[in-house]
């Protein structure tokens, strides 16, 4: 949760520092305008940009002016991000997580690829910089943090469009910092933690459902996208060039394919993989006249070493700073733990990743798609897939490596040995993967691949345990729940289960709750029994009216952080935690948090029974960040996907009393591909970033209540409902 808010802070903040004039060449302008006069763009009645153009490389320039308009401000972040560049912002508060970033993707290996790219793709990487460069040019009162001018290049450190796509071995920034700050190298300079990505982001990831033609009402496939992300941190557009692109979606800003959408014939929704696709290497090092050696194969080897200069924002100033990178021939060395440097083997960025972004997006069927998922370079994503001939699917990661089972790939593995360097690549057919499961769905809520089809899942015998090492959630059993004996369903009907508001998790923690009561003492039940009798007769749905939400809500926090950690290489998560945490947590420490939970309502609004609505709320300060109970808002009836329920809507007290959301639901799409597809979908608040725009929240009560707007995928339909028609 914390590290979604951080992101959240960070992609809203926008402070312009950088007061450097964007100067660009008489050349160069003349190319931008020349590009401009080649693109039309249209706004439709929701402000969505519909993109047009005769050549894939003038709608990619369209696209990122069109990106400019709506948010420059999260463009900049994301790739302040991606190049660690973050401390010329923000000080040094972000100076190690740009160092771990620097040590992971080396720019001059982006450099090489983009001079070494065919001359069709160069051009849409230029197009992408020059869109970026053409809005500064043309809006000299906009002042970038840094980036005065974007290159070409920078598409290649960007390559996935990911919430948290960078793959560092479970190493935090502080343990990175701890280990280039220590003086002995070879100490155990952090304390080792298991190496799993954080627990609660696991537990309120995205949803991805495909409907076979044998499911739905109009006998076509259906596909539902919803991602659960920082709010606001994707944009919806269409995209159309005389080159065969007609695609809709989301754009991750400051990316020029379609991350989560659809074209003409086929869709795509991603979820986060938590496959293992990177290694930690424990090698064990020597000093020799000053000089590193690291032991391999009953050598010793050179350390590689890289300087790494940073520019650290000090008030109106910046400090160099120089950090000497250690490398071995696994890759970069970002931490030490038991005497043993680590060197993580990754393969977050490169030239394929982002071919196979853009292909994706060009694909006009299963072959097509499945051609580009050939490149393997997908290092973040499972893909749910749906098409117009009726074929559904889904894969369970991308880019995954060969390894020998018999280690603990979750661990750190000796560096010492030939036996632990990976052994090629998965292809497409290898990886966990379904197509057309005769049970006629699939549902993947980032949890075990192994139930994602009823009795056509794959097998987990067949399989390592590395490539799917999760176990079940609470939102997986809900979204089996709702598919498993679903018939007849329709484009609205796929909708109205994507937005069930059913929270699966109390199944198991509300009896044990209620056994613990039947046990308590007397003085206790009289205490607890108004509360105990609200959610005995809930129905365990989430509702703004309801006061048993609120008193769940609140109760089942404090029980799941009482749930232990998933040990290293567990391979198993929620469900399967929380139900072994019921069967040791005292009885009277379940009252104890039921009891917690009603005090700090009561202390907070002067009674326990509150309603969700009224503490639960949606706003959308004019900057991004001031939240406030004074100011108008929202009831919203959703809560987190934690406790199961399908939408997400994370929120948090924002130095308020009242909750605001902040992650969760954001662009979401339901697609029927008939001979003409036909697509729904809604965003968080609304497509502007201008609070002075109609369109800054005119999908807010939409988003809340599930009501989608229809897509205007074709142009006779875009221009029925233009608002707004120019050239850049």
């Amino acid at each position: 949760m914390k590290k979604l808010y951080t992101l959240f802070l960070l992609y809203m903040l926008g402070a312009n520092v950088n007061t450097q004039a964007q100067k660009f060449s008489t050349t160069e302008i003349t190319r931008y305008k020349q590009q401009a006069k080649a693109v039309t763009i249209i706004r439709d009645n929701y402000g969505v940009p519909h993109i047009y153009g005769k050549t894939d490389a003038v709608v990619v320039f369209g696209l990122m002016y069109t990106q400019c308009e709506d948010n420059f401000k999260g463009i900049e972040r994301n790739y302040l991000y991606q190049l660690g560049r973050q401390s010329e912002a923000d000080g040094e508060s972000r100076l190690f997580e740009d160092v771990q970033l620097q040590l992971i993707a080396d720019s001059a290996d982006a450099i090489k690829d983009y001079n070494q790219s065919p001359p069709y793709f160069k051009k849409l990487m230029d197009a992408f910089a020059d869109g970026i460069n053409y809005y500064l040019y043309k809006h000299p009162e906009v002042k970038p943090l840094v980036f005065t001018k974007f290159k070409p290049w920078y598409a290649l450190m960007f390559t996935d469009g990911s919430v948290a796509a960078t793959e560092t071995g479970g190493v935090s920034p502080r343990e990175t910092q701890a280990f280039y700050s220590a003086d002995n190298k070879t100490g155990s300079v952090y304390e080792s933690k298991p190496l799993i990505k954080d627990d609660a982001e696991r537990e309120i990831g995205s949803n991805g459902f495909a409907i076979a033609p044998s499911r739905s009402a109009s006998g076509h496939a259906l596909l539902y996208i919803n991602p659960h992300v920082p709010f606001y941190f994707r944009s919806e557009v269409g995209l159309n060039s005389e080159e065969g692109l007609q695609a809709y979606g989301a754009v991750t800003w400051g990316q020029f394919f379609i991350y989560q959408g659809f074209n003409s014939h086929c869709g795509w929704m991603h979820t986060s993989s938590y496959a293992d696709v990177g290694d930690l290497y424990a090698e064990k090092m020597t000093e020799k006249d000053g000089k590193w050696f690291y032991e391999y194969d009953g050598k010793l080897k050179p350390v590689i070493i890289r300087q790494l200069k940073l520019n650290v924002k000090q008030g109106g100033k910046y400090s160099p700073h120089s950090i000497t990178a250690y490398y071995t021939h696994h890759g970069p060395v970002i931490a030490s733990r038991d005497g043993k440097w680590l060197a993580l083997k990754h393969n977050n960025r490169s030239y394929n990743a982002l071919l196979e972004s853009w292909l994706i997006t060009k694909a006009n069927n299963m072959a097509q798609y499945k051609k580009a998922m050939g490149l393997l370079a997908n290092t973040s994503n499972n893909t749910v897939y749906a098409d117009d001939k009726g074929n559904i699917a889904f894969w369970y990661g991308n880019f995954m490596p060969k390894r020998d089972p018999k280690f603990n790939w979750n661990l750190p593995v000796d560096g010492t040995t030939p036996a632990t360097e990976w052994k090629g690549l998965h292809g497409v057919d290898e990886v966990v993967h379904v197509y057309n499961p005769v049970t006629g769905y699939i549902q993947n809520c980032n949890s075990t691949p192994f139930t994602s089809s009823g009795a056509a899942s794959p097998d987990k015998t067949k399989y390592p345990a590395y490539m799917a090492p999760d176990g079940e959630n609470y939102r997986g059993i809900n979204a089996i729940n709702l598919l498993s004996n679903a018939k007849g369903i329709t484009l609205d009907g796929l909708i109205a289960k994507g937005y069930d508001k059913y929270l699966a998790a109390f199944d198991d923690l509300l009896p044990s709750l209620f056994a613990a009561y039947n046990g308590a003492p007397d003085s206790t039940k009289a205490k607890l029994a108004e509360p105990i009798a609200l959610l005995k007769q809930w129905d365990r749905r989430t509702a703004a009216s309801s006061v048993a939400t609120t008193i769940a809500v609140d109760w089942g926090t404090l029980m799941f952080r009482a749930i232990t950690a998933a040990k290293p290489g567990e391979g198993s998560y929620q469900v399967k935690r929380a139900k072994e945490m019921l069967q040791t947590l005292p009885a009277n420490q379940q009252l104890e948090f039921l009891n917690t939970a009603l005090q700090n309502l009561q202390k907070k609004f002067g009674t326990w029974k509150m309603v969700w609505g009224d503490i639960n709320r949606y706003q959308r300060p004019a900057d991004g960040l001031t939240f406030s109970d004074e100011q108008p808002s929202l009831p919203v009836g959703s809560t987190s996907s934690l406790f199961g329920q399908l939408p997400s809507y994370v929120s948090r007290t924002m130095e308020t009393n009242k909750r605001y959301g902040y992650s969760g639901n954001s662009f979401i799409a339901a697609i029927e591909f008939g001979p003409r597809v036909k697509a729904k979908t809604i965003i968080t608040g609304g497509q502007s970033f201008n609070a002075a725009s109609k369109h800054f929240t005119d999908q807010a009560q939409g988003y809340i209540t599930g009501e989608f707007k229809n897509v205007l995928f074709y142009k006779g339909d875009v221009l029925k409902h233009a608002e707004k028609t120019y050239q850049p």
